[in-house]
């Protein structure tokens, strides 16, 4: 008999995790059976992605970080790597807003500090105050706390008020829908903390990275960010199509999980009865909590306290004469004491190529977060509204736009507060004691896409490792719930045919 593992959500997390349990199968020629079950009625969860009179729309997120390798080697491993594109290198800017003004963070500033002196001295985003006080970070001590403490926090204490407000928060929070006071550090800008560790100065040990890299030649093929050349929904056809017919039902919707001796008892929504021999919950995770209620209450109650926060795009297509601000830039983050509700907005006919017509601008904006949770209720036609009164002022656009998409998200993005390290750290004490379980999602260890292919690569990975080292009993294959019937075979016994 062959094991049967159901993973529980068809997002990227899910669906890496899939394919990682199939390849693996066929390489080893070990039979698994598994089986992914998705609520909504598609694939992909926040990855969308529409082609509409000529424009390609994004309805999430719009590509992903190559520094992070596990995306670029899935999309390698699929056959994908000659649909890559990188960003427009011509416009590869941010723009921060002040007033109805955009001011272009200075060349060599790297999310929170300058690496270039007279870009950033000359700056107007910055009061001569402000940057006095930015610059005197290259002279405070090292001071590491001893338990974790707030994006917000750090740099106040590094960097001073002025560079918070009007650049790390609207960064960060362009990324995380969320005010700097709640993140986390060590779970959302790590890497800072480790160059407070070892270089004492965040800005030299920054110039310092920079030198090496020009002094070595990067000799990168891709950009920080990257795409593909129709949207990132051709990363989930291309894992649908790997993974063939009858592998991923969609609008099933799991509502309950039980231990049935050996196995896992999955309850659908439709009351249909599934059982398992292995499961992985690929899930934001208050989900997983309410499914592991019966199962585990102690790791339900440490997953429901990861908060998920809705977000929202809204695509907006123009002619071009309708923009009269020329921008050599991509990117526009809106501090929060401008009082908009739009975090961001991209221009993604300049991002990458392809995704508006000739003569044609495309507008992507963001909104969303704890405190913006009601607009997940307004209607297209005030949300589309309120997004035009705030974005079109500053980018000098002065007519109606020809093409309109709302995109709405209402679990999307896991708040990574102060402490969760250690709450996923008794997560995973916790989720040890059961070997046939996984956790995969973005709710853990980073909300981007390749975050979230090696979560979900590394749930399957633990699931393989239960199935191959241990005695199984194989389900069923009837849905009516009846005891699954023994199986002599243990998974290890496959080495030996």
């Amino acid at each position: 008999m062959i094991p049967r593992v159901a993973i529980v959500g068809g997002g990227i997390s899910g669906l890496a995790a899939a394919y990682w349990l199939v390849a693996r199968s066929e390489e080893s020629r070990l039979p698994v059976e598994v089986v992914v079950l998705e609520a909504a009625p598609r694939i992909g969860g926040a990855i969308t992605t529409e082609e509409r009179d000529g424009f390609i729309l994004e309805g999430g997120p719009d590509s992903f970080l190559t520094e992070k390798p596990w995306a670029l080697e899935l999309a390698r491993r699929l056959g994908l790597e000659h649909r890559l594109i990188g960003t427009n290198e011509a416009y590869r800017r941010t723009y921060v807003a002040r007033g109805n003004q955009l001011y272009p963070l200075p060349e060599g500033f790297l999310l929170l500090a300058p690496t270039r002196l007279w870009p950033f001295a000359t700056s107007p985003l910055f009061s001569w105050r402000g940057k006095f006080r930015m610059a005197a970070e290259i002279f405070l001590p090292r001071r590491i706390p001893r338990d974790d403490e707030s994006l917000a926090s750090f740099v106040e204490r590094r960097f001073g008020r002025e560079a918070l407000a009007r650049v790390a928060q609207p960064l960060v929070g362009g990324i995380y829908l969320a005010n700097a006071q709640k993140l986390s550090l060590r779970s959302t800008m790590p890497r800072f903390l480790t160059m407070e560790e070892q270089h004492r100065s965040i800005i030299l040990a920054m110039r310092a990275q920079a030198r090496a890299a020009r002094a070595a030649g990067s000799g990168a093929r891709w950009s920080l960010f990257a795409s593909f050349d129709r949207g990132l929904q051709l990363l989930v056809d291309a894992l649908a199509a790997r993974l063939g017919t009858g592998r991923v039902r969609c609008s099933t919707e799991v509502v309950r999980l039980e231990k049935a001796k050996a196995h896992w008892q999955l309850v659908t929504k439709a009351g249909e009865v599934l059982l398992a021999d292995a499961v992985v919950l690929a899930l934001p995770a208050f989900r997983s909590a309410k499914l592991l209620l019966l199962a585990s209450p102690s790791l339900a109650k440490e997953l429901e306290q990861i908060p998920t926060l809705p977000s929202m795009t809204v695509n907006l297509a123009y002619q071009a004469a309708a923009m009269h601000r020329q921008l050599a830039g991509f990117g526009v983050v809106i501090p929060r004491t401008e009082g908009m509700l739009t975090w961001a907005t991209t221009l993604s006919h300049l991002k990458y190529p392809g995704r508006a017509p000739e003569g044609m601008l495309l507008i992507r904006a963001f909104l969303g977060g704890e405190d913006e949770a009601e607009l997940l209720h307004w209607d297209d036609e005030r949300l589309v509204l309120t997004v035009r009164r705030e974005v079109e002022p500053l980018l000098g656009i002065d007519r109606a736009p020809v093409l309109v998409r709302v995109h709405r998200h209402p679990e999307t993005m896991p708040l990574y507060q102060v402490g969760h390290l250690q709450r996923v750290q008794r997560i995973e004490e916790l989720a040890r004691t059961e070997p046939t379980l996984a956790l995969a999602g973005n709710s853990y260890y980073g909300v981007g896409i390749p975050d979230c292919i090696r979560v979900g690569e590394q749930a399957a990975e633990k699931i393989w490792r239960a199935l191959s080292n241990s005695p199984w009993r194989s389900p069923a294959r009837s849905e009516t719930g009846d005891r699954p019937t023994a199986s002599p075979t243990p998974v290890d016994s496959y080495h030996r045919r």
